[in-house]
């Protein structure tokens, strides 16, 4: 599919944290993981580098590909090396562009994400989850896990509740370091997320903010982590929260926690 063999290559910057997949099996089993579950007409990768992922989505004629990348050097690569794919790429930072300009409909967002902002980039597609249904993507293995989590698990926290209230977490596989160029110090860990058909009824704002101030004190109790929202013990203690510490709560726990303090408690600042 490429256009020609160039011996040039982009260079990975550290200050982007780019860490360039160099491995075909792995592009197809990541890219694989998307075609599998996709039911948009659009998808985006997110910093497609020297394109060895975005080769096999052009590859697949059941949605159109886009991508958007920050690094000049890696647009004028991807337009010179894959021509089909430049009246779809960007160039441009994805947590500041908003996705309702930048996409035509609902899309799947895919990519092997640099590590320093891949916890932004799943912030960003929780507040944009009726526009991004379908997350496929290549994270830190430690956050990876993170987003899977269970309760009573050491992962388990923040990011593991926030993003499994709005979406199904599916933790995929393990990519070892020596597949990327430069090799990380870490592993990384693929991960999909399918949103859910139907959405916690409370306020995303008041979620996210329980969510945080349960587990920013995660060693205590509830009851004592949540002097904030001024919640009666009683209603803990009815709801079984009372002795309990955030990492005990499951997803549907936090949601029903967050209507307590809704309806019992002072919800806003």
């Amino acid at each position: 599919m490429q256009k020609k063999n160039v011996k040039i290559k982009v260079a990975p910057k550290k200050h982007l944290g780019q860490h360039f997949l160099n491995d075909e099996r792995v592009a197809k089993d990541i890219a694989g993981a998307l075609i599998e579950k996709n039911n948009c007409k659009y998808v985006l990768e997110i910093g497609p580098g020297m394109g060895v992922l975005t080769k096999y989505l052009l590859g697949n004629d059941g949605f159109i590909t886009h991508a958007i990348d920050i690094d000049h050097e890696s647009v004028l690569w991807l337009r010179e090396h894959y021509p089909q794919l430049t009246p779809h790429l960007i160039e441009g930072d994805f947590l500041r562009l908003d996705l309702h300009q930048l996409m035509p409909s609902s899309f799947s967002l895919i990519g092997n994400f640099p590590y320093n902002i891949s916890s932004q980039i799943v912030f960003k597609v929780l507040d944009n989850r009726k526009q991004i249904p379908l997350l496929v993507g290549m994270f830190q293995k430690e956050v990876a896990e993170r987003f899977c989590a269970t309760p009573r698990h050491k992962e388990y926290g923040i990011l593991s509740v926030l993003t499994q209230a709005y979406y199904d977490t599916e933790y995929l596989f393990t990519v070892d370091a020596h597949v990327f160029t430069p090799p990380p110090k870490v592993k990384s860990g693929v991960i999909r997320l399918s949103v859910k058909k139907d959405e916690p009824d409370v306020a995303q704002s008041l979620l996210f903010r329980t969510v945080k101030v349960a587990f920013n004190q995660r060693r205590k109790k509830l009851r004592n982590a949540l002097q904030q929202f001024q919640l009666n013990d009683s209603i803990l203690q009815q709801a079984g929260f009372i002795d309990k510490r955030a990492e005990e709560l499951s997803v549907s726990d936090f949601i029903y926690l967050s209507k307590l303090i809704e309806q019992h408690g002072k919800a806003h600042d």
